[in-house]
């Protein structure tokens, strides 16, 4: 598949003109996702996704432990205040109930706890990151 490059060059001014953290480009078998990381950081790094329905399909990872869900639509925060200590680090001991994550929605913060006692695994979003309800946040075994 070749990707052209004056398009990828185009939706990043895009992204810059209009201040925009992601913008996506569709055509026919090609799908193209430009976005940033942090639109607060000077130093700005773009990351840009590419698909084409001709590609072949990936397979889902086997997951193995008990997986916690977003309860709802928002924004996902792995700590109570920017720079205070994560809620949830891979390897941490926790029990159920605990909070390991706040999603925000409609500047209100919902705590989510864990569903199982166990070992954090995986963290299957990033600070900041928006959720979807059911989505996958962390992984407990």
């Amino acid at each position: 598949m070749k990707i052209d490059k004056n398009i990828i060059k185009e939706l990043t001014d895009y992204l810059n003109e209009f201040n925009l953290t992601e913008i996506e480009y569709t055509d026919k078998d090609t799908k193209i996702k430009v976005s940033k990381s942090n639109p607060n950081n000077s130093n700005q790094s773009v990351s840009v996704a590419a698909s084409s329905s001709t590609l072949a399909e990936e397979k889902p990872k086997a997951i193995s432990g008990t997986e916690v869900k977003s309860p709802i639509i928002g924004t996902a925060y792995l700590s109570p205040e920017p720079g205070a200590k994560k809620f949830s680090e891979i390897g941490k001991k926790i029990k159920k109930g605990e909070t390991v994550m706040i999603v925000e929605a409609m500047k209100t913060m919902n705590h989510v706890p864990s569903t199982a006692d166990g070992i954090i695994k995986e963290i299957c979003v990033e600070d900041g990151q928006p959720v979807e309800y059911g989505q996958t946040i962390i992984i407990v075994e």
